[in-house]
């Protein structure tokens, strides 16, 4: 951490980034809530989620996007009409407004896209690859940390001020996060020149061909997006852990998050440290392998002796602070291999392009986990979503060390590495 930030222009960017994070996530539950307070129905706050989400459709032409121009520049711009779509929410003044609360959340997933491809890329020109895992790291700690007290900001503007208030805090940070962008003197990469992009086809499925070029890597994306495609149910099951499980209010909900976040804190924190020793590879099997003990402890209330003894409690909660500390294991150890073995202008086309692999399943998962709910015993999904999970911890894990040995990056037809 301490040879990161010797890096003037890393330290710059990791203010600007955390300040940008703190806005995302202070107006993302509120949104939700907002909905609900004006509609009075939960389903059309969920709405919230689905329009965040959507765009996730049109991460391949986002990445492209990234790839054409100046990432830095793409930043700043992004969050400045971030901030622009977000001072829209002071036109909300009751139901009537709530299509445009729809159009900014979508208009915040689509822009949110572009920055993390964007943002890819900036980093790996930014950095030397022995610096990567622990900038991923950190940059996954702040990330966790923040999310534990930013929607509790986020909601007191909200309750206190009202939307208007939320929306022009948010704009505010955002446009200060633009403003920091600016001072951040990155050498950039060269985008590919016309000639050698291809058609439009070619360009924007470029991320995809590349992922499957790299078996440590594809590998990787694969198995998380299978692992994915069943974390997802946690959304619906969770809830039901707490009502008939563990027979608490659903607000505990709130300490269950914070509880994970706090683990996911350690997690970022050691994230790197786990990559050198065990390999990125294992690193991704030891996170699948925590969050699927996680899955299989909400199920032990199966067990007779738990049940009688009343002991779900006591395994939950350490169970999902576990979990918590494997998601950075699993997504710095992933981000980093993707960003050491993709050439430097095809790197926000493979970023997209592992979003939309990673994000398919488990958006398909929640809406799965929703049905599935009304119609199982809660306890049943979790022993299943535990097992589908155990087992792609175990694939990871007993992948050979040749296998992770350091790659040269590719020189392919995509885009070739420049120099920095």
């Amino acid at each position: 951490m301490k040879a990161l930030f010797a890096i003037p222009m890393f330290r710059r960017f990791t203010g600007a980034w955390t300040i940008g994070n703190l806005a995302d996530s202070a107006l993302f539950l509120t949104l939700s809530i907002w909905v609900k307070d004006i509609s009075g129905s939960s389903s059309a706050a969920g709405m919230v989620f689905l329009a965040l989400g959507l765009p996730i459709v049109f991460s391949p032409f986002m990445g492209a996007f990234a790839d054409r121009f100046p990432r830095r520049r793409l930043l700043i711009l992004g969050n400045a009409v971030s901030a622009g779509s977000a001072l829209l929410l002071l036109l909300v003044a009751g139901p009537d407004g709530l299509w445009l609360i729809y159009v900014v959340a979508f208009i915040y997933g689509l822009l949110g896209i572009l920055n993390g491809a964007a943002q890819s890329g900036l980093v790996r020109d930014m950095l030397q690859d022995e610096n990567l895992d622990s900038a991923n790291g950190l940059l996954s700690t702040i990330d966790q940390g923040l999310r534990i007290f930013t929607p509790l900001l986020g909601a007191a503007l909200y309750t206190l001020w009202g939307g208007g208030a939320l929306a022009v805090g948010v704009a505010g940070a955002l446009l200060l996060t633009a403003g920091l962008l600016i001072t951040v003197p990155v050498q950039e990469s060269a985008p590919e020149p016309a000639s050698e992009r291809g058609g439009f086809w070619h360009e924007n499925s470029a991320g995809f061909r590349h992922l499957n070029s790299i078996p440590v890597l594809w590998r990787m994306v694969v198995v998380t997006a299978i692992a994915l495609g069943v974390i997802g149910m946690f959304n619906s099951t969770l809830f039901e852990l707490i009502d008939k499980g563990l027979g608490k209010d659903p607000e505990f909900f709130g300490i269950l998050m914070s509880l994970q976040g706090a683990g996911s804190i350690l997690g970022g924190l050691t994230a790197a440290m786990l990559m050198r020793r065990a390999g990125p590879v294992r690193a991704v099997g030891f996170g699948l392998g925590l969050i699927g003990l996680a899955a299989l402890a909400a199920a032990t209330d199966l067990l007779p002796f738990v049940a009688e003894h009343g002991l779900l409690l006591a395994v939950v909660l350490p169970a999902l602070f576990l979990a918590g500390v494997g998601i950075p294991w699993i997504f710095v150890a992933l981000v980093t291999t993707r960003q050491r073995l993709t050439p430097a202008r095809l790197q926000g086309r493979a970023a997209a392009a592992t979003n939309l692999v990673l994000n398919i399943p488990q958006l398909a998962s929640i809406a799965v986990g929703a049905l599935l709910v009304a119609i199982l015993d809660y306890r049943w999904l979790m022993l299943i979503a535990g097992l589908v999970i155990a087992g792609c911890a175990y694939s990871m894990l007993r992948t050979t060390l040749e296998a992770e040995a350091e790659q040269e990056v590719p020189a392919t037809a995509e885009g070739t590495e420049q120099s920095r």
